[in-house]
């Protein structure tokens, strides 16, 4: 067994703390990774602390993971000793079904493995994620990342990356396209990237006028403050497709309203709160509103490609592994910009 430190959550109430715990053997179609950095998602807190009703403790959060091959197993061909890899949200699934015939694991008919408070498909216990010092994935499940970009501000691609990468393939966002984004945070910043790089006309929805600077230097061709109901009003009718990264509580019908005939909503953000729709909001324009999941492997490695080929990463800051409580705190006041990234070296060597 391969004996690693970690930080845990040993209880809803318990701030995290280090953590010995152990790994399996590299197996024959298995990837150790010496974990340089993971970013830290909203719910890696929402797990922590319980708030989804579904966490086994202690558990070891984080699912944004970059670092270098240690050893692989003797079936693995596609990755080395010292190839930079990433792993994201899943480490594993049925494989049979058709979702994860056609890459789309991440809907998995009978649910997929979570890198962390996730059952091991073969008996081997509770997953335990990132914010560790080494990791053991099924190489299925291990993504090759461009060694042209920070490695750091890689981390967050394998969830808020892909999260909005996703809905934007889907759809086929790009050249001659009005694509608006709601919201301008972890998720946000990246589909305005993302979506100026497909070659589309971005607009950036924000409650936040000390968001407008920030927004255009992401990517944004115009930003509309979507408080100002006047603003609102002279968009209306006139997108393609609306990428809703917003989590709180918000009226999405006023941004359907904003859809052309046949546009489409695609909703990744996740309000804790139903969101009420008018059907008229739909059907008289012949409107979608749709959500999406993070992204298959295939989608996930396609990403990455593109992020490499166009210099792409996330907006980041760095902090040590005992300062994860105090970045909750700031994640649950939107103080960041735009993704807290743990840097691994400051995992002390023991618990």
């Amino acid at each position: 067994m391969l004996s690693c430190v970690g930080y845990a959550a040993t209880a809803a109430n318990a701030p995290l703390a280090p953590i010995a715990f152990e790994r399996r053997d590299v197996g024959p179609d298995d990837v150790r990774i010496d974990i340089a950095y993971c970013g830290v998602c909203h719910s890696d807190l929402h797990q922590a602390r319980n708030e989804w009703k579904n966490t086994i403790y202690p558990c070891v959060p984080g699912h944004e993971i970059v670092g270098r091959v240690a050893e692989v197993g003797s079936s693995v061909a596609r990755f080395k000793k010292g190839d930079f890899v990433g792993v994201g949200c899943m480490v594993d699934s049925c494989r049979e079904c058709t979702s994860c015939k056609e890459g789309l694991e991440q809907y998995c008919e009978v649910g997929f493995v979570g890198t962390y408070n996730g059952e091991d498909r073969q008996g081997r216990g509770i997953t335990f994620g990132g914010y560790s010092s080494a990791v053991v994935v099924d190489q299925a499940f291990v993504l090759r990342a461009p060694d042209s970009l920070d490695p750091a501000a890689v981390a967050p691609l394998l969830c808020a990356g892909i999260t909005t990468w996703s809905p934007l393939r889907k759809w086929k966002v790009g050249p001659g396209q009005r694509v608006g984004i709601v919201g301008l945070g972890g998720l946000g910043h990246m589909g305005v990237k993302f979506a100026r790089a497909l070659g589309a006309e971005v607009v950036l929805f924000t409650t936040s006028a000390s968001k407008v600077e920030d927004g255009l230097r992401l990517g944004a061709h115009e930003v509309v403050l979507s408080k100002d109901p006047e603003a609102m009003a002279k968009e209306s009718g006139r997108f393609d497709f609306i990428l809703d990264a917003v989590s709180a509580k918000h009226d999405i019908n006023e941004y359907l309203e904003l859809l052309k005939r046949d546009g489409v909503l695609v909703q990744v953000g996740a309000p804790e709160e139903p969101l009420p729709v008018s059907v008229f909001s739909l059907i008289m324009k012949r409107r979608t509103f749709a959500g999406s999941l993070i992204g298959g492997i295939a989608e996930t490695q396609e990403m990455l490609d593109f992020c490499g080929e166009h210099g792409i990463t996330s907006d980041i800051e760095m902090i040590r592994m005992d300062e994860i409580e105090a970045a909750y705190e700031r994640m649950l006041k939107s103080d960041v910009k735009y993704r807290f990234v743990i840097d691994m070296t400051s995992m002390p060597a023991s618990a």
